[in-house]
């Protein structure tokens, strides 16, 4: 399943929670995952950590065929800006990548000049 989300792909999101604080990242990956439960803190099984997710509404359903339901997981890879600073990622973030403080329930997040350049760019230090 794509990670590039559309707000149309998260109906039926309630709350967004988080394991870390997501003020001191300048950005999270973002992937829709199947699982079996609206709420609960779901599995992860990617390297890395998982830094949050998002907790459906009572009228969510699941999927007929699987049983499962589609959640939003928020995550890093040992490999990403928070960890490797000078990295892959100094510049630049992968194509799932979206500014932690713009995630919403419903809403895929966006792309800003802090998630896509570092905090520490210019761009970034006069935009925030």
């Amino acid at each position: 399943m794509s990670s590039l989300l559309t707000d149309s792909d998260l109906t039926h999101e309630a709350n967004v929670v988080w394991l870390e604080d997501p003020d001191h990242l300048d950005y999270v990956r973002q992937a829709l995952d199947k699982t079996p439960r609206r709420k609960n803190k779901p599995r992860y099984a990617r390297d890395g950590r998982m830094i949050g997710y998002i907790e459906l509404s009572a009228d969510a359903e699941a999927d007929p065929d699987s049983g499962l339901y589609r959640r939003r997981v928020f995550f890093l890879l040992p490999h990403d800006r928070d960890s490797d600073p000078d990295g892959v990622y100094r510049q630049g973030a992968p194509g799932e990548a979206v500014d932690p403080r713009t995630i919403q329930p419903n809403h895929a997040g966006e792309k800003t000049p802090r998630s896509q350049q570092g905090s520490l760019s210019p761009i970034a230090a006069t935009s925030s």
